[in-house]
């Protein structure tokens, strides 16, 4: 065998083996054995509500806790929010080199950070108003991924379930993603200021950078 042959060998071979390394199901569930992840499940009924659980997984400390039901989403709101969300989790996806996914009929499972991330996205739109979705979207899309796992967190320890909607931070999630748009928001709004003045500077935002 040539050396260029053999070099060509081990590198097919090296990459079958990172392959099979980072074997995933879904959006980037590891195919490992009982992973904590998210399924979304997607009924064949046009009607039907989606359904997104939490899986803990060997995390669990209890078989009657080792699932949570954490939304429903009527159809109108998941076609809403379904692409966008697809299109920018296989972009994370791909960037880790990763295999993509699509949904389909049936279960979905979702890696555990992007399943929360989704739920951040669900949990404000589960009752919004159907035209402030696509700006709930483009506000999800802007923030970064560790900022929606924090209001993830903070969402879960106390209205996380799936009867929880229309209260506490879920209702809040509703009304900072569906509102105003962030480039409104971001918007400089530019006026005179007195030399010596300080009362209308403007402070940091909730995610702000120092």
């Amino acid at each position: 065998m040539t050396k260029s042959k053999a070099a060509s060998s081990a590198a097919k071979s090296k990459a079958v083996g990172q392959k099979s390394l980072h074997a995933t199901l879904g959006f980037g569930v590891p195919a490992t054995s009982d992973p904590h992840h998210f399924k979304v499940i997607i009924p064949r009924s046009n009607t039907g509500r989606v359904q997104i659980s939490e899986y803990l997984g060997m995390q669990a400390t209890a078989d009657e806790h080792a699932v949570i039901d954490r939304v429903l989403l009527d159809r109108p709101r998941w076609a809403a929010i379904r692409s966008e969300v697809q299109r920018a989790f296989n972009a994370r996806l791909n960037g880790h080199g990763l295999k993509p996914s699509a949904w389909k009929v049936g279960d979905n499972p979702v890696d555990r950070l992007l399943g929360k991330e989704l739920c951040v996205l669900a949990w404000a739109v589960e009752h919004m108003e159907i035209e402030k979705v696509p700006v709930a979207v483009r506000n999800w899309l802007a923030l970064r991924p560790e900022e929606r796992w924090w209001l993830f967190g903070m969402t879960a320890m106390s209205t996380g379930g799936i009867n929880d909607s229309d209260k506490g931070w879920r209702l809040a999630l509703r009304h900072a993603l569906g509102d105003v748009a962030q480039s409104e928001l971001l918007q400089p709004k530019a006026r005179r200021q007195r030399a010596g003045d300080d009362s209308d500077r403007p402070t940091l935002d909730l995610f702000g950078n120092e």
